[in-house]
């Protein structure tokens, strides 16, 4: 028996001993993908015939057979081992596949759960919740077959106007960096490998476009935007990376060697795949005019470090060629094969490339109705929440009764209408579904979700309901719902987004915003309903924060609920009407006008909110609403700080800790922050950045005790040479219940040499509530 057959060998020498079996047409298959589709004939059936000509010398990864098809899960499965059975049986070396799929907020295929995007999970300031959510996304991806799973996406997002904002965690490296963490660890939990993306300052676009160029000076990439993307390999030990579209100074990130390899794996130690982010290594050619040719893309791609180009072989058949002309070393070439085969071994893909046949998979809906009533955020709330019963309510706007626009984007709804319209997709040349089956099966799974209309209906709660005006249509309703709302007692606007890739979605991917405003008539639906006078909530489906400067003061509540998926209705509604108290907090700040942009909450003393220039002629240069901010329906009470190290060494840790109670009369949550502030350090430091924060339940009249322990390895950062190190001297120690409103601040002095920070360094602080 051949060595890579023996399965109590060790996967290094299994996966060296079958690379030196293969020629270099194999290779290079290893390199590559097929979408699933492919290789279906004309009724949807696995297709033989293709599979002779696509997988004849075998294929890297199969790209979404479940989400770019019309397949249930059980049809899924049985086209995935189809795929198996094949390669197995009908190759020389008989290596199977990796599979993956989409799975930001769910695996983004027929009858899965829909959880709240991720916005939303970050909103949460749960790590551990959002660690179980991407356990279930894990099972189902599992479960039909796939190995790995195109999340999550770790850009810190400081630009709203950036379209994929409702993909990230936010605008705090810290913050995006502990759930992250905490989503690869429930992901790979499961069995599934994470892909952390897109590596790196994607979301630091000019004008917040999507591809756009990225100007970013090396200390910031490294503090902010690197930052959780070190986190996810060093503690996640995440398996998989995927590129960034955008150029850095010039480069490409596809194209980079020092970020793909010098960095990612020599510095960090990466030991996973790289793959490609979908037709990013010919945008190298088409898209950045670096490239003169595919072959000279492909090149500049594998040099670079990435492993596998998705989600088709294109550039990457070039491969042979550069090689047999020796234009490209075939050792390169090996290095990557390698790192290919190792992964499918230790995924137990030889040993067990099979899945078992499944009718359906699991209901995950409590879940996400939990993830989903923690994450909503009040903004606002000058006491009418919670409704009290008996208001006669008009129920007003595009959101209100339409269940697609609860879903994100990468939702199975929202993506395949899109797949469908190759003009809007462009490089896809997207299957022949059975189109009606497809109108069918998702009319059928809509109609089983919660409107907020149904959710108010299934309280108990008659509304007056009138739609007002589309999302972006021209057709309007304003003035008959003015007349509703001036026979109701109070108004419930639900505007916002809705999310996907084609040009009638206002948020996802490459729908950005220029000025932030909400889109179409909904502003001028909101403007006349105030008019009437009537108390009203504002409740925001969106995947942004949108600029409300203008209209803010004159609403009485306002309510962030982002994108919530299937759950989001529900948990929406029950919010509004106090069967639920509020607890989400803000992952990212919300701007008064676009032209404020960027507003973060960690700047530097120089950022504009000093009091040498504080504003600008126009315009605050405060945030409308601050990270971290949120509002309950309860009082917590912060008391007994104490700084328990005021002086610690560089290689120390600091303790401090707190009081909370609940002063209110009904039970809450309350996110308890730690915020940490610099001054005469080598390189001038943040006024104040997350370094800390935990969730803490509280009953009426209970009171807890948070203790926080600051590695100081959290604190340290890059000096002017370069170096991570943590720098002797005085620090700042916030402590609140957002980056604004902070209850107390201490400081402690590190005291001894400047310490070099290990390679293997602790990213996060301990707390402890008790």
């Amino acid at each position: 028996m051949e060595l890579y057959r023996k399965k109590d060998a060790p996967i290094e020498l299994r996966a060296k001993d079958l690379l030196s079996r293969m020629n270099l047409d194999e290779k290079v298959a290893q390199l590559g993908s097929i979408w699933g589709y492919e290789l279906l004939d004309e009724e949807g059936n696995f297709s033989k015939e293709k599979a002779k000509e696509l997988l004849k010398h075998g294929v890297g990864q199969i790209t979404r057979p479940g989400g770019a098809t019309n397949f249930e899960p059980a049809e899924v499965v049985k086209f995935v081992n189809q795929i198996q059975k094949y390669l197995l049986e009908q190759t020389r070396l008989g290596i199977p596949a990796m599979v993956h799929e989409e799975c930001l907020a769910g695996y983004m295929g027929l009858g899965a759960t829909n959880f709240p995007q991720a916005i939303a999970m970050a909103s949460t300031w749960e790590p551990s919740l959002v660690q179980r959510v991407a356990q279930a996304i894990g099972e189902d991806v599992k479960k039909v077959g796939a190995h790995q799973g195109l999340a999550p996406v770790l850009d810190v997002v400081r630009d709203p106007r950036w379209g994929r904002t409702e993909e990230s965690f936010g605008e705090s490296p810290y913050l995006v960096a502990r759930m992250g963490v905490a989503y690869i660890e429930g992901l790979q939990k499961s069995g599934v490998v994470a892909t952390a993306k897109h590596y790196v300052g994607y979301s630091a676009s000019e004008g917040g476009k999507n591809w756009a160029p990225t100007n970013i000076a090396p200390r910031e990439l490294r503090e902010v935007f690197m930052l959780p993307f070190e986190a996810a390999v060093k503690q996640a030990n995440v398996l998989s990376i995927m590129n960034s579209y955008s150029e850095i100074d010039g480069v490409p990130c596809a194209s980079s060697k020092e970020l793909l390899t010098n960095v990612l794996r020599k510095e960090w130690g990466f030991r996973g795949i790289v793959v490609s982010d979908y037709f990013a290594i010919d945008m190298l050619c088409q898209y950045h005019r670096l490239a003169k040719n595919k072959a000279q893309a492909a090149m500049y791609a594998l040099e670079a470090g990435i492993d596998i180009e998705l989600p088709k072989i294109d550039c990457y058949g070039e491969l042979k060629y550069l090689v047999q002309n020796g234009i490209l070393s075939e050792s390169l070439l090996d290095e990557a094969v390698l790192r290919v085969l190792m992964m499918k071994f230790r995924l137990g893909l030889f040993d067990q490339p099979y899945v078992d046949e499944v009718k359906s998979l699991s209901r995950h809906y409590e879940l996400a109705l939990e993830l989903a009533r923690k994450s909503i955020v009040v903004l606002k709330n000058d006491g009418i929440l919670p409704l009290k019963r008996g208001l006669k309510i008009a129920l007003v706007g595009p959101n209100s009764k339409n269940v697609r626009n609860m879903f994100g984007d990468y939702s199975y709804y929202t993506h395949i209408k899109a797949l469908l319209d190759t003009a809007n997709v462009g490089a896809i040349n997207a299957p022949k579904f059975n189109l009606k089956k497809v109108e069918e099966i998702v009319e059928k799974e809509l109609k089983s979700f919660k409107s907020v209309y149904d959710a108010f209906k299934s309280q108990g709660v008659e509304v007056e309901w009138v739609e007002g005006c589309g999302v972006l249509e021209a057709e309007e309703q304003i003035e008959k719902a003015v007349k509703i709302a001036e026979k109701c007692d109070v108004i419930v606007a639900v505007l916002g987004d809705r999310s996907g890739l084609t040009k009638d979605c206002t948020s996802g991917e490459s729908r950005d915003s220029a000025n932030l405003k909400l889109p179409g008539l909904q502003e001028k639906l909101l403007m006349e309903l105030l008019k009437t006078k009537k108390p009203t909530v504002l409740v925001l489906v969106t995947g942004r924060p949108y600029a409300l400067g203008n209209i803010a003061d004159r609403i009485n509540a306002i309510v962030e609920a982002w994108l919530l998926g299937e759950a989001g209705a529900e948990a929406i509604v029950d919010v509004l009407l106090g069967k639920v108290n509020p607890s989400g907090k803000l992952p990212i700040s919300f701007p008064r006008s676009a032209g404020q942009l960027p507003v973060f909450h960690y700047v530097k003393p120089s950022g504009g909110r000093s009091h040498w220039h504080k504003d600008y002629v126009d315009e605050s240069v405060e945030p409308l609403f601050a990270f971290g901010h949120g509002l309950s329906y309860t009082k917590f009470e912060y008391t007994n700080f104490e700084l328990q190290t005021p002086q610690v060494a560089t290689g120390g840790k600091v303790v401090l800790k707190l009081n909370v109670k609940n002063v209110g009369d009904r039970e809450g949550d309350e996110i308890v922050q730690l915020y940490v502030g610099r001054e005469h350090a080598s390189v001038t430091r943040p006024v104040k950045e997350l370094k800390g924060f935990v969730r803490v339940h509280l009953e009426p009249g209970e009171e807890k005790t948070v203790t926080f322990k600051i590695d100081t390895d959290v604190l340290a950062y890059y000096n002017r040479y370069m170096e991570l190190v943590v720098e002797p001297g005085v620090y700042r120690f916030m402590v609140g219940s957002s980056s604004n409103d902070i209850k107390f601040t201490a400081q402690a002095e590190l005291v001894g040499e400047e310490r070099r920070v290990p390679t293997y360094r602790k990213f996060f602080s301990e707390v402890e509530v008790f």
